[in-house]
């Protein structure tokens, strides 16, 4: 019971300090960051609200100025099982990828940081 409100307590901390810590979004023309939304309308990112690792995550994303789904995994059941019967497990934060009809479910902030900087850093 501790542990849990220790770790609530926490994750709200977290989340608390990148909100008052936030860097700007990247600025880009009108037309570029239609791109932008276009190519992220077939992204979805699966999270806990008070994840170090899913914050990471959105805060890139924020920074980027990339618009994509949140899934709130931790509070929404649909969501969960969603990313229990497609992506496999429930883990998050995991980064669900339509492209040509097909579906990537990608773990690993870490690595999910690195495909957004790649595809959208230079846009």
């Amino acid at each position: 019971m501790i542990i849990k409100a220790l770790r609530i307590g926490l994750g709200q901390l977290i989340v608390f300090l990148d909100w008052i810590s936030r860097p700007a979004k990247l600025k880009r023309s009108p037309t570029a960051q239609a791109a932008v939304d276009q190519a992220a309308s077939g992204l979805a990112l699966y999270q806990f609200h008070g994840c170090p690792f899913c914050v990471k995550t959105r805060r890139t994303l924020h920074t980027l100025n990339v618009p994509v789904a949140l899934r709130d995994a931790k509070n929404d059941e649909q969501h969960r099982q969603a990313l229990l019967e497609q992506g496999g497990k429930i883990k998050v934060p995991c980064l669900r990828i339509e492209e040509n009809g097909q579906s990537t479910w990608m773990y690993d902030s870490k690595v999910i940081i690195a495909y957004l900087n790649e595809r959208f850093a230079s846009v």
